[in-house]
């Protein structure tokens, strides 16, 4: 049986809170129904082994197939609170089941969905939670909520695309890592003690590999320390606000890698901000959200100056050119969505010319990633296959000799 938590009105109109056991929560609101409560609340209590054995965490893909299957009840005129019940009952996520049937609480006691949401920030981010609440307000709850899904599906596709991307180079590194590893620990000694034993004179490659070698034996644990130390401070540099934002810059100022991010960057801003602005959000509530929802902190330094300067009148378009991180094309079209009294369709038109240009540049960056790799790993190999080579070769010609 399931534990729920409840909070009821009485007959003589003073609230009741406790616990009771049901095999279902139907059977729970009737059990209390019957004890002549009224206005009831559940909340499930899972107990902390099968709160611990069940919890997922809710992927944005979940997000998503909520986000639509919602939309798509709502559009065909079923109640919403009938539709939340619906999705709960549905949801093969316990975390989301139990999210729902908070949301279906909230929304029998008069709360609004975007309230009910605000409740879950972690799997609702802020700009999704802004563009319900304006939605809620315009009367437009179905076809917010399906654009809603088509961003986030649209989201999900390029982290797809990135992540498939760099598959191959991932598993090529790996390879050629532990293929040196493999060398250096245990083929390398053999013929260290072999040319030893032969008491011949080295070329110089094969002793520049021997000596590398020796000096992995004798000192990976001072270089695991090293290494340890170095992670461990770079982590706190970047866990402060001056350490992460060097670190944001310095991406940025890397070649390839740096136009490649800021397409990402200006392609989700551009996004996110035609999202709100055509479901109703006032543009400095909208521009806020946007901001936030960037990871990098150059970007969100730079857009809090943009809304001071938008705030005292000098529009969108000039800022967001002078801030030297938008390229000259998006500060373009958006000074044209200004001037014409289109500027959600104008950002809708920029996030897609971005879309197709940060697919480009991702191709590139992978185009010139995976024959790097290839070369540098070949390389060592290479260098320790001729290191070898001429050893033998050389031997041979001493015995010759």
């Amino acid at each position: 049986m399931t534990r729920y938590a409840y909070v009821a009105v009485e007959a003589d109109g003073s609230t009741k809170r406790g616990t009771t056991r049901a095999e279902s929560r139907e059977d729970a609101e009737l059990a209390l129904y019957e004890r002549e409560l009224r206005n009831i609340r559940l909340t499930e209590k899972p107990s902390l082994l099968k709160l611990e054995i069940t919890a997922r965490r809710v992927k944005r893909e979940e997000v998503m197939h909520l986000t639509r299957q919602l939309g798509a009840f709502v559009a065909a005129g079923l109640p919403l609170t009938e539709s939340v019940h619906s999705l709960a009952r549905e949801a093969e996520n316990s975390t989301v089941r139990r999210m729902m049937l908070e949301v279906e609480d909230g929304l029998r006691d008069g709360e609004r969905l975007s309230d009910c949401f605000d409740r879950h920030p972690r799997i609702f981010p802020e700009f999704y939670r802004g563009i319900l609440r304006s939605a809620e307000l315009t009367g437009r709850l179905d076809t917010v909520l399906a654009q809603l899904a088509r961003y986030l599906e649209r989201d999900l596709e390029a982290r797809r695309r990135i992540k498939q991307a760099t598959i191959y180079p991932a598993v090529v590194a790996a390879m050629s890592v532990v293929t040196l590893i493999v060398l250096a620990g245990f083929v390398l000694p053999r013929f260290r003690t072999f040319f030893d034993s032969l008491g011949a004179t080295l070329p110089l490659p094969t002793r520049i590999l021997l000596g590398i070698t020796n000096f992995l034996s004798s000192w990976w644990w001072a270089l695991m320390i090293g290494a340890g130390i170095l992670i461990l401070a770079l982590l706190y540099a970047t866990s402060t606000t001056a350490g992460r934002y060097l670190r944001d810059r310095i991406v940025l100022a890397l070649p390839v890698i740096g136009p490649t991010v800021q397409y990402a960057l200006v392609e989700r801003f551009c996004r996110i901000l035609s999202s709100m602005v055509s479901a109703g959000v006032q543009l400095p509530q909208a521009l806020r959200v946007a901001t936030g929802s960037l990871p990098n902190r150059v970007y969100r330094r730079s857009l809090g100056r943009v809304m001071e300067s938008m705030l005292q009148g000098e529009g969108l378009a000039r800022p967001l050119a002078a801030s030297g991180l938008f390229p000259a094309t998006a500060a373009q079209m958006l000074r044209v969505g200004e001037d014409t009294g289109t500027l959600d369709a104008q950002l809708e038109v920029t996030a897609q010319y971005y879309e197709g240009e940060l697919d480009y540049k991702l191709k590139k960056l992978i185009g010139l990633f995976e024959p790097a790799v290839i070369l540098v790993m070949g390389g060592v190999v290479g260098f320790v296959a001729i290191a070898l080579v001429s050893a033998m070769y050389g031997i041979f010609q001493q015995v010759q000799g």
